[in-house]
């Protein structure tokens, strides 16, 4: 136990309660944020790290569906086919990237896959607060609890969304989340939130069981992640009501979108550079720095778009899976 603490521990741990407050405040899956966390700060292959998020995802996400559960939120038809695509891709997934890739290039293609999946979790956070903020303005979208099923469309979300955690742990949270609101708009929030936590317990358990047979389970990673992660999230649940969620969800789209540069940077992908011996960590903070300036515009601009004032109701904390407005009447 004594070889377990050392610096790196610390540092997971450090890291795993800071992630683990964002999770608790905004409700947002940890993968996205704890990952590259992680992997940019050096404690391990991208392969174990990974591996010991999906671990610690599994334990903690259980918990939560369990209270979706016996709060009766989750639509168990909808989740039964996001599971038949998910399940069997996560499983799947880290042996189709092992058996086409070099075992001395796994973690550039790893840092690759993870990159651009984060780039892509970023672009989805974004894009749900859009879909919610024109269901309020135009009364589209509703309070059903039980939507038509299509089954073939849920089954490939599933299947896409279940790849894509099994390779890079992100995806539950967002990537699913974001197909799950074009395809059934009508679909409630908390049945929303319900469904999708309650189909990510066996996709991120299949995705872990998955990683640990084919790269093994490094406990120094995995004991500091759940030690911090835990009460971080708790602590982040007190706190959100008192905090403004709305800068919280703009600094999270852009630490997403610097932490996916950033990886594909060290992953030396061909546009940024030749890796870890060639990185531009001014490019990063380039990115960071336009994009603090470009989000409220961009957020104002589509308001306006919209007719409604570049600031001002409904906040983007209200937007983020608020209940749509009724649509207004038409006058005769």
């Amino acid at each position: 136990m004594g070889d377990l603490i050392t610096v790196s521990f610390f540092s997971i741990l450090v890291a795993g309660f800071v992630v683990g407050i964002v999770v608790g405040m905004t409700g947002m899956g940890g993968g996205a944020l704890m990952t590259p966390a992680l992997v940019l700060l050096g404690v391990g292959e991208t392969a174990t790290v990974i591996t010991a998020d999906l671990t610690a995802a599994a334990i903690y996400k259980t918990g939560g569906a369990v209270v979706h559960h016996r709060e009766g939120s989750p639509n168990l038809a909808l989740a039964k086919w996001l599971m038949l695509g998910s399940i069997p891709m996560a499983l799947l997934g880290p042996y189709l990237v092992s058996w086409f890739t070099d075992s001395e290039d796994l973690d550039r293609v790893l840092k690759l896959w993870l990159g651009f999946a984060l780039l892509l979790a970023a672009a989805t956070y974004a894009f749900r607060i859009y879909l919610n903020l024109r269901q309020r303005k135009h009364g589209t979208g509703g309070a059903s609890s039980d939507p038509i099923i299509r089954p073939v469309p849920t089954l490939l979300v599933g299947a896409l969304g279940g790849l894509l955690v099994g390779i890079t742990s992100v995806g539950s949270g967002s990537v699913i989340m974001i197909a799950l609101l074009m395809l059934y708009p009508a679909l409630s929030p908390v049945k929303l939130v319900g469904t999708d936590l309650v189909q990510a317990v066996p996709l991120v358990l299949a995705a872990a069981i998955s990683n640990i047979t084919l790269h093994g389970l490094d406990w120094s990673i995995l004991i500091p992640l759940v030690i911090g992660s835990v009460p971080g999230t708790i602590l982040g649940s007190r706190i959100a009501p008192r905090v403004r969620q709305s800068i919280i969800r703009r600094a999270i789209v852009i630490v997403l979108t610097m932490s996916g540069v950033a990886l594909l940077d060290k992953a030396g992908w061909a546009p940024l550079g030749a890796g870890e011996d060639e990185t531009y960590p001014l490019l990063v903070a380039g990115v960071g720095a336009a994009m603090l300036v470009l989000v409220p515009l961009i957020w104002g601009l589509i308001r306006r778009s919209e007719g409604l004032p570049m600031r001002g109701a409904p906040s983007v904390e209200e937007l983020d899976l608020a209940e749509p407005s009724p649509p207004a009447p038409r006058e005769s």
